[in-house]
């Protein structure tokens, strides 16, 4: 069989998985009262069912399981296999604190050191940063700051991921775009395995807007979230970061760019009006102010897909995959195409 057959496998088991459990999950959901109300902060108008990571979370690691059991992963060497575990094992971590903060409403200090201490196993199993890559100067080791370096990484992908799941199909949208760019340059790193976990997310992700693109059925909730950020981020360090290439390094940020400068952005606007980072407050983040110059909630959604194709597509010329010029150069095209949409829909308003 094929190598890179393995990969659609994964991706369609997964979204197979996601599309059949989802609503057996919304009915439970239902009948347990585990419902996301309405609220000042919040645009939807009736009370949600907030457990669809539960399906996400169970297609990726059934498609994995099964690509596994199908000799898809082939012989690993060891390190490898650590960091496959690692990769695997932290998002089941991640997902469990997402699920326990759902039903549970954890605070955020409660709910951050949980993350680091996850993000921290994760580290210690072989999911980490040792190195950085700088052009004129070559490879840095990072010794030390490795863990904490790592720990940043992880755990702000998270929250990353989890702050822009404010729309409808956004945060899935967004996650599964990465996970596919992530998919396409780990093989053309030569990273099969990693490109089998970033299969399996896209297909879990693409899946679940079946579902929850507005208007939505289903919110994946903060253990969806969770699991997709740990995921991208730590996919983004075994395939991509531990090659010692500058090229290879940046492109986990580069395709991650969308959730990376929106949470930056939203911390200094908070930091400098004098709120803590983590308090929210329901207007800083692009989805709000998209909104509030008369985007509507699906043009807003729309638009930050076509961004992170654009930023994804960027990644792949970056790369060096061949006819990368060719995609960036069409992103870019359907990101003006939308840009100059969203202006005129802002201008009738």
């Amino acid at each position: 069989m094929p190598p890179q057959i393995y990969h659609l496998i994964a991706f369609l088991i997964a979204a197979v998985v996601v599309l059949w459990t989802t609503p057996d999950v919304k009915n439970i959901g239902i009948k347990s009262g585990r419902v996301d109300q309405p609220g000042d902060r919040k645009v939807h108008q009736r009370p949600m069912v907030r457990l669809g990571g539960v399906s996400i979370f169970a297609g990726t690691i059934a498609s994995l399981l099964i690509v596994w059991w199908l000799g898809g992963f082939g012989h690993l060497p060891p390190e490898k296999e650590w960091q496959i575990w690692g990769v695997t094992l932290g998002g089941l971590g991640f997902f469990l604190i997402g699920l326990a903060d759902d039903l549970l409403s954890l605070s955020p200090l409660t709910r951050l050191l949980m993350q680091i201490v996850v993000a921290a196993g994760a580290w210690k199993v072989g999911v980490s940063i040792d190195f950085i890559s700088i052009p004129t100067v070559g490879i840095v080791n990072l010794t030390w700051l490795s863990l904490p370096i790592t720990v940043i990484w992880l755990v702000g992908m998270v929250n990353a991921i989890n702050w822009i799941d404010g729309l409808d199909g956004l945060a899935a949208g967004v996650s599964g775009i990465a996970a596919v760019i992530m998919l396409l340059v780990s093989l053309f790193m030569r990273q099969p395995a990693a490109a089998l976990i970033a299969a399996a997310l896209a297909g879990a992700s693409l899946g679940f807007l079946r579902y929850n693109f507005n208007p939505a059925q289903i919110f994946m909730g903060d253990g969806g979230a969770y699991f997709m950020g740990f995921t991208l981020a730590a996919v983004g360090v075994i395939g991509l970061v531990k090659i010692p290439a500058f090229t290879a390094v940046i492109l986990p940020y580069l395709i991650l760019a969308v959730p990376i400068v929106d949470m930056s952005a939203v911390i200094l606007a908070r930091l400098c009006s004098g709120k803590l980072p983590w308090v929210a407050d329901g207007h800083s983040h692009l989805h709000h102010r998209l909104l509030k110059a008369g985007l509507s909630h699906r043009w807003t959604v729309l638009f930050i897909y076509s961004l992170t194709l654009w930023v994804g597509s960027l990644a792949l010329a970056v790369a060096g995959i061949p006819s990368g010029i060719v995609y960036a150069s069409a992103t870019t095209s359907l990101l003006s195409y939308v840009s100059w949409r969203v202006w005129k829909l802002s201008q009738q308003k």
